[in-house]
């Protein structure tokens, strides 16, 4: 168990432990009986999991400060297929642990500047100079942020430097294809691959430690709408040739390729329909992957949401 507890991932139905755990957020609520409790939800670097202070007070919630560590007193239970801890007790954890905060953050399995040197190794590889200069652009305005930004609020690559790990692996696949498929035109589909998630960065509010949630930008316009935005504003401040300005715009316009995912145009050439593929792929890779670290083999997990169904994780 070590110093610090049960990590989330150990966390088993009756089980009363203690925990280090980052607070992601905590909302005081009230039961039908007219009684207040707290809802929170704690992570560590195995995951997160959802908890209940009950019988709670006003001061209960004055101490309880979002992104900080706590060291926890929990009865672990299960609640419509899902387990919740049931707090006893919860007290922030030590100056010189809260120093260490970064250690208890999901992150993603490769350093920052590991994964930018990757990318940096494709960007040079586009030879459309147009290209080029867009993508180069975008990655300096970003620069700073691209070091710890996740890919999502919740879902696949939510994780501190998910960003650049979930390019990185589309950028391989990429090249993967290419070595089957030699009528591709990879300018485009890296750079397609370098674009598409690019306003991310506006979209969510993240923290250095890779918590995020959408910004009010984000809530109201979205990603996609506004990197075909900021594609436009670098053609007019770089002088970019608009034919290649174009189809930049239909990749990141089409990438989630359904209007009931945010695309209001389907892939409308090879490169993009690719896009979409490779996206889709590096999710799914990504959430099964995730599920497996918590399923023993030969095992089924409860449904998983952003899959819309059960995982097995085969065993032979």
């Amino acid at each position: 168990m070590g110093m610090n507890g049960v990590k989330i991932a150990d966390l088993k139905d009756g089980m009363i432990c203690d925990g280090t755990y980052i607070l992601k957020e905590a909302l005081m609520k009230k039961t039908a009986a007219g009684k207040f409790y707290i809802d929170l939800v704690f992570l560590d670097d195995t995951g997160e999991a959802a908890a209940k202070k009950w019988d709670a007070v006003n001061e209960d919630m004055d101490r309880l400060v979002p992104n900080r560590l706590y060291i926890v007193n929990t009865r672990v239970a299960t609640w419509q297929n899902k387990l919740q801890l049931n707090i006893n007790s919860i007290r922030p954890a030590s100056a010189e642990e809260q120093s260490r905060i970064s250690e208890y953050i999901p992150a993603a399995p490769l350093s920052p500047g590991e994964m930018m040197e990757t990318v940096n190794g494709y960007i040079v590889r586009i030879g459309n100079k147009d290209m080029r200069k867009l993508v180069e652009s975008l990655y300096a305005d970003y620069s700073e942020k691209l070091m710890y930004y996740p890919a999502a609020k919740a879902l696949h690559h939510a994780v501190r430097s998910g960003y650049l790990y979930h390019i990185s692996t589309m950028l391989k696949t990429a090249e993967k294809l290419s070595e089957v498929y030699e009528s591709l035109d990879m300018d485009l589909l890296y750079t397609g691959v370098l674009l598409h998630d690019i306003m991310k960065m506006e979209e969510l509010d993240s923290t250095e430690l890779g918590i995020a949630d959408y910004s009010i930008q984000g809530q109201l316009i979205g990603h996609i709408e506004m990197g075909v935005s900021i594609v436009d504003q670098k053609r007019i401040e770089l002088g970019l040739d608009d034919k290649v300005c174009l189809l930049v715009k239909h990749m990141i316009l089409s990438h989630h390729s359904l209007p009931e995912y945010g695309s209001p145009k389907p892939p409308m050439f090879l490169e993009a329909e690719l896009l979409h593929y490779i996206d889709l792929i590096d999710a799914r890779v990504y959430d099964f992957e995730q599920q497996y670290r918590t399923v023993m083999p030969g095992e089924i997990t409860e449904k998983v949401w952003s899959l819309d169904r059960r995982i097995y994780r085969p065993d032979y």
